[in-house]
């Protein structure tokens, strides 16, 4: 059982707490109906933190206020309910006067602190209405909006929270009359409680054919995972992609379409095929644009992995059916933008060639690296660094100099063809970065010749490069770029003062005639707690694995997403030395590094392996 929260005030503002609030967790439904009971009045309260971690299989529920509860106790039992599974609030909500009740909108924000929030000390009642007002202070780590977007924030909380008496059933009672805005917790409930899932859009001017999409781009969100993350998640993509991804990615679902009201719960029956009832919005949609809309879904269900939904069938207003759309039919309705599953895993060895191995999830399988065909493959350029395009047929290399970029063909010898690209940099270290395709064939490279760094785009691999504005760069110099399989967001590391980071932006286009123009926008940060990155590389949808070290710490390997949010899980194993990583979109394939003992893998659920001792610049296509 989980006991009443100590952390939401210091103990010298308050002496010991005995709290008539508590709330009752456990993993089967009829402990859940047998199990919960209020906290005592007297004997002995053992304190626990405010934001302790509780088993993921574990529910947690609030109770409602006892009466003649004194205000602290009313403040910290509404605190607690906010951490509980309770889909509607609902006993948040006995904690609050009718008005605050029918006004409090939970779902407009969540607001994560650091440790929780504290309870200042309260103020001299009110002489207007006798009232108590306290106030709640924290360390900021990130706000949810209304969207379910994560958005990391830093800097002091401060909310001022009011309680009034007013008549109850049983005489007068305190309640709250002026709530937080939204939800606030703690990060390690807000962890418990949400959990990451990438909900999907299709990509606008993406492709050589106006007007035709290339591919889905994950749009990530957070949803409450023992409550009903199937629904919430449908709801969600109806509602539309989050403000920042939204300039770049569209919606198939007609303007206005939800689900067909009263639905309040979407369960997959024992086919595991969901049905989906729209409201009349979605009635006149054809065949072709409802394939689509369902591809929407069922890739967003697929990173549900507790759903069970390989099938959807969208239904009109009436309950005829839309369209029906399986797993197997989806893959082939998405243009393959990504690297899937791919064939291989590149890296430079010590002649400086381009070589490839094969790999399964087991990681051992093809441990022996054998030259690329063509001339990446023959070593008479040397080279520093790689990129294979995402469709294994073409690659570009940096050569040992680091001042020109050489693109060829990994499927005959036709001779490696030398870009205009070339860095005029005095340090190597300051030359070309390591190359980057994404999914519609365009080729991205830095130039990171100190303050004068460039991003530069060559459209479909061109002799000629494009230099890219990256709106938002202020004084930091680009390190290093992996573009997205999807072509529409870019990771960068920025180099600014004494500090690497690494840095999302949206990729935008304007076409005009046969031309593109190409600019990174809105710059946001993925792993606002690290101050020095040292190497990325995108690991799926929205996700990118990342080494670097916090301020004070060791090298570390983690998962980030690509908002900026952490979850939990997301360390990897210790590897010394690290200075290259790379990824594959599936996660069945091991992680490839390049550090003091060489070119290792990681297969997943496994240990780092060393495959050769010598070599450099690992890459997945992309």
């Amino acid at each position: 059982m989980r006991r009443s929260r100590a952390g939401h005030q210091g103990a010298d503002e308050r002496g010991p707490w005995r709290s008539g609030t508590s709330v009752c967790a456990t993993a089967a439904a009829a402990a859940l109906l047998a199990g919960c009971a209020s906290m005592p009045d007297s004997g002995d309260v053992t304190a626990v933190d405010a934001t302790q971690r509780t088993d993921a299989q574990v529910r947690v529920f609030g109770v409602p206020p006892r009466d003649g509860a004194r205000p602290e106790e009313i403040l910290d039992g509404f605190l607690e309910a906010l951490t509980s599974d309770d889909p509607e609030f609902s006993i948040a909500r006995e904690y609050l006067t009718e008005e605050a009740a029918d006004n409090w909108e939970p779902e407009r924000s969540t607001t994560v602190l650091r440790d929780g929030p504290n309870r200042g000390a309260e103020r001299a009642r009110s002489g207007r209405d006798g009232g108590f007002q306290y106030t709640l202070t924290g360390r900021m780590v990130a706000r949810v909006d209304q969207q379910r977007a994560y958005q990391p924030s830093e800097g002091a909380y401060s909310e001022p929270i009011h309680l009034v008496e007013v008549k109850g059933p049983d005489g007068m009672q305190w309640r709250i009359d002026a709530p937080p805005t939204g939800v606030v917790l703690g990060e390690s409930d807000f962890l418990r409680i949400y959990r990451p899932v990438n909900k999907y859009y299709w990509a606008t001017e993406a492709s050589q054919q106006p007007g035709r999409p290339v591919g889905l781009v994950a749009d990530p969100v957070y949803v409450r995972q023992r409550i009903d993350p199937v629904t919430e998640a449908v709801r969600s993509v109806l509602s539309g992609p989050s403000d920042w991804i939204a300039p770049v990615v569209d919606s198939v679902f007609p303007d206005g379409t939800r689900l067909k009201s009263p639905t309040k719960a979407l369960v997959p029956d024992d086919q595991s095929r969901l049905k989906v009832p729209l409201n009349k919005q979605a009635d006149r949609v054809g065949q072709a644009q409802c394939v689509r809309m369902a591809t929407q879904l069922l890739f967003t269900l697929r990173d549900l992995t507790s759903s069970g939904v390989d099938e959807v069938e969208l239904l009109r207003s009436n309950g005829s059916q839309l369209c029906v759309l399986d797993e197997n039919r989806a893959d082939s309705v998405v243009p393959a933008v990504t690297a899937g599953h791919p064939d291989y895993q590149y890296f430079v060895d010590d002649g400086h060639r381009l070589v490839r191995m094969t790999g399964g999830a087991d990681g051992e399988s093809g441990s022996s690296a054998e030259p690329v065909p063509g001339d990446f493959g023959v070593g008479e350029q040397g080279l520093r660094s790689a990129a294979v395009s995402r469709d294994e047929e073409r690659a570009a290399g940096v050569s040992l100099d680091g001042r020109s970029l050489f693109v060829g063909s990994l499927t005959s010898g036709d001779g490696l063809k030398k870009t205009e690209v070339r860095s005029r940099a005095k340090s190597e270290e300051e030359r070309l970065s390591a190359p980057s395709w994404d999914g519609r064939g365009d080729l991205w490279i830095a130039d990171r010749d100190g303050a004068r760094s460039r991003l530069l785009r060559l459209e479909q691999g061109a002799e000629e490069a494009q230099e890219v504005k990256v709106a938002g760069l202020g004084e930091g110099a680009v390190r290093a770029v992996r573009i997205s399989a999807d072509g529409v967001r870019v990771a960068l590391i920025v180099a600014e003062d004494d500090r690497t980071s690494l840095r999302i932006g949206r990729v935008e286009r304007q076409t005009d005639g046969d031309s593109s123009q190409v600019a990174v926008t809105e710059l946001r940060t993925a792993a606002p707690h690290m101050e020095e990155i040292t190497a990325m590389s995108w690991a799926g949808g929205s996700r990118l694995v990342v080494v670097g070290r916090e301020s004070g710490g060791v090298q570390q390997l983690r998962y980030v997403q690509s908002d900026g949010s952490t979850p939990s899980g997301g360390s990897l194993p210790a590897l010394t030395g690290v200075k290259e990583i790379t990824a594959s979109e599936d996660d069945r394939l091991p992680l490839v590094a390049r550090s003091d003992d060489g070119i290792v893998r990681l297969p997943p659920g496994g240990n780092w392996q060393t495959v050769v001792k010598e070599g450099a610049a690992p890459v997945y296509p992309g």
